[in-house]
C-alpha cells in the first residue's frame, strides 16, 4: 500500500495517530521536501517517529516514481507530506501514478494552510480562488495573480495568496552547464509579496490613471507566519505598511480580504499593526 500521510502545519507531534502508526510500520518512509516545510528538521521527525526517514526532493517526486513506490505492491511505503497530502497538484499525479501501476493508495488527511489561514479571523466559505505569489527576478515578472485577485476582490471574495518557496532550485548556469550545485533555499516574506503587489498597482496606474483599481497602496491585507507553530504570527496592516513588517521566519503567507462581515472585522482589529488600522476597520 502506498500512503499518502498528512503532517499537519506545526512540528513532529502534530502528526496524526493514524499516521504515526503507519510511519511506525512502513517498509519505507519518505519526506516531500520541496512544496513546504515545518518549523522542525527530519532529524526532529526521525527522533519522535523512531524512524529513518529518507528526503524526497522534485526530482524524485516528479521523475522517481518507480523508485518511489518501488514494492509498495507488497509492503506498506509511507509519503510524508507537510499540511494535507492534498494541498499540491504534485501529489495528486502520484496518486495518477500509483493507479498506473496497479499499486493501492490511502490518503491521511491532516490541517493544511487552505483550512488553518482561517485562524486570521476571515471565514473560509468566504474565500475565492487562491493565487500563488512568485519570486520576480530582472527578466522574468509575471503578474497574473493580481488579475485573479482582482476578479476574488470584485465579487466579495478573501484571496489566500501561497508565497514561493525555493528549495533544492539550480542557477540558469549550473542548470544549462549540468552541474549539480544548488542554490540556498529561499522563502518568500508578506513584505516582499506586498512590495510586489505595490509594483504592479503602480504600473497599472502610470498606464491608466483613470481606471479604478481593486488594489491600492491602502488596501487592507492580511500577513501570516508560521502558521500553526508555537510562535504564529499574525498581522493587519494596509499594502503599504506590510512592504515594511518583518514577520521573522518562514513560511509566510498572505491574504487580501473582500467584502466583511462585522465579525470577520472584529477578528482582524486583534491584530492590527496600529490605531489607524483599527479605525478603518470599525
Amino acid at each position: 500500500m502506498f500512503y499518502l500521510v498528512g503532517l499537519g502545519l506545526g512540528d513532529a507531534k502534530d502528526i496524526t495517530e493514524k499516521g504515526l502508526e503507519i510511519v511506525k510500520r512502513a517498509k519505507r518512509v519518505y519526506l516531500e521536501a520541496y512544496t513546504s516545510i515545518l518549523t522542525v528538521g527530519k532529524e526532529a521527525l526521525e527522533q519522535h517517529y523512531g524512524r529513518e526517514i529518507i528526503l524526497a526532493d522534485r526530482d524524485m517526486v516528479e521523475q522517481g516514481s518507480d523508485e518511489l513506490m518501488a514494492e509498495a505492491d507488497k509492503e506498506d511505503i509511507a509519503f510524508l507530506v507537510v499540511g494535507d497530502p492534498l494541498g499540491a497538484t504534485t501529489h495528486t499525479d502520484l496518486i495518477l501514478r500509483a493507479v498506473e501501476k496497479g499499486i493501492q493508495y490511502r490518503i491521511v488527511h491532516n490541517a493544511s494552510i487552505m483550512s488553518a489561514i482561517g485562524c486570521c479571523g476571515l471565514q473560509l466559505y468566504n474565500f475565492g480562488e487562491a493565487v500563488s505569489i512568485v519570486f520576480w527576478t530582472d527578466t522574468w515578472r509575471p503578474d497574473s495573480f493580481y488579475d485573479k485577485i482582482a476578479v476574488n476582490v470584485e465579487r466579495g471574495m478573501h484571496t489566500l495568496c501561497l508565497l514561493d518557496i525555493k528549495v533544492k532550485e539550480q542557477s540558469l548556469e549550473n542548470l544549462m552547464r549540468g552541474r549539480k550545485i544548488y542554490e540556498p533555499p529561499r522563502f518568500m516574506s508578506a513584505s516582499l509579496a506586498a512590495e510586489q503587489l505595490l509594483e504592479i498597482v503602480e504600473k497599472k496606474t502610470a498606464e491608466d490613471s483613470t481606471q479604478k483599481l481593486a488594489l491600492t497602496a491602502e488596501t487592507l491585507c492580511v500577513g501570516l507566519a508560521r502558521v500553526g507553530a508555537e510562535d504564529q504570527k499574525v498581522v493587519t496592516a494596509t499594502l503599504k505598511q506590510m512592504a515594511s513588517v518583518d514577520l521573522g521566519g518562514p513560511l509566510h503567507s498572505l491574504v487580501i480580504p473582500g467584502h466583511m462581515h462585522p465579525m470577520e472585522k472584529d477578528m482582524l482589529r486583534l491584530f492590527a499593526l496600529d490605531d489607524s488600522v483599527k479605525s478603518f476597520l470599525l
